[in-house]
């Protein structure tokens, strides 16, 4: 499975089950987890084989966010039938995006840090698969998807649920705290994922399924959410779209939580205040 990452130094990684390397031993010339998107998008990423540097073990390394610098940070709400109805919502008729700031994006050393609660006394953590945008693109076909497509990675998208519910012209407001994104250790290239369909996505909170779907039953599929996107705007390298989350779990100070994305990896923090 190749993967990129960076480190909590921020020496960007490449590297597969058997361990990393520095990515500049790969391709002297990719100096940036950025700088190697594109390679990773055409199917033409280097491997840890080619390296020149021998493999660490991934459990002597301590990662950060892969991207040093995200670009736009798309979120999509209700994209699952079963989770709008959790909500006593309708699901929309098209994707429900929003965007988030990338000053709310941590590594997974870091921990979801909750509001005051005079400003938030209800905040959810909900697991989503993310996709990471490779080459630049714009009005981009459904078939031509995979070409744009760098990886994806699991994330845990935090929403300040009761802020939401005074207006929906919060939403913004509602997803945007720092500590609110949390990106896994490293990127999964496409061609280790294979179909998307049949991948499970779970929310856990203190070791128990929140929620639980496969990515074939949302409403707009990962490819679809890009083909949407690229109509709207200019989709650049770095720019993330996290697709949707199967259900939502209310968190306190104290709580452990963990997003799952079969094929893809995990990420999981604990809950301060």
């Amino acid at each position: 499975m190749t993967r990129l990452a960076r480190t909590t130094d921020g020496k960007p990684m490449l590297g597969d089950d058997n361990g990393f390397v520095p990515l500049s031993s790969a391709d002297p010339s990719l100096t940036k987890i950025q700088d190697a998107l594109p390679l990773a998008a055409a199917g033409d990423l280097p491997t840890p084989d080619e390296a020149s540097a021998r493999r660490i073990p991934e459990e002597k390394l301590s990662f950060s966010a892969p991207l040093e610098r995200p670009g736009k940070l798309w979120g999509i709400g209700l994209n699952y039938a079963d989770h709008a109805s959790d909500l006593n919502e309708d699901s929309p008729p098209e994707p429900a995006s929003f965007m988030k700031p990338a000053t709310a994006v941590i590594g997974p050393e870091g921990s979801i840090r909750l509001p005051p609660r005079d400003i938030t006394n209800r905040v959810t953590a909900e697991a989503e698969l993310a996709l990471i945008i490779g080459r630049t693109c714009s009005d981009v076909d459904e078939a031509r998807v995979d070409d744009v497509i760098a990886g994806y990675m699991p994330i845990i998208d935090m929403t300040a649920e009761d802020i939401l519910e005074r207006n929906p012209r919060f939403l913004t407001r509602s997803k945007s705290f720092n500590t609110f994104l949390m990106f896994g250790s490293s990127l999964v290239t496409t061609d280790q994922v294979g179909s998307l369909d049949e991948l499970s996505v779970r929310t856990i909170v203190n070791e128990e399924v929140a929620a639980e779907n496969q990515v074939r039953n949302m409403m707009t599929s990962p490819h679809e959410l890009v083909t949407f996107h690229s109509r709207i705007m200019t989709l650049e390298p770095g720019d993330v779209i996290s697709t949707g989350t199967p259900g939502a779990k209310h968190i306190i100070p104290g709580d452990s939580v963990r997003a799952e994305v079969e094929r893809v990896g995990t990420v999981s923090s604990d809950v301060v205040g």
